[in-house]
């Protein structure tokens, strides 16, 4: 399955270079497979889900 980074908890606006990026550490065996692979699926794939803490309450 294909992971959808616009979908993650680790994709975050930096303000610094002004685009998203992902927070997570790809090492340089990882990211390759990330951009060589059509189907990679991501080992860091959390589902943002804004209403987590709204359930718990």
């Amino acid at each position: 399955m294909k992971t959808n980074c616009e979908e993650c908890a680790y994709y975050a606006f930096d303000e610094e270079s002004e685009s998203y990026c992902c927070e997570m550490s790809f090492d340089e065996d990882e990211y390759a497979r990330f951009l060589t692979t059509a189907d990679y699926s991501c080992p860091y794939f959390r589902l943002d889900d804004e209403y987590a803490i709204a359930r718990k309450q």
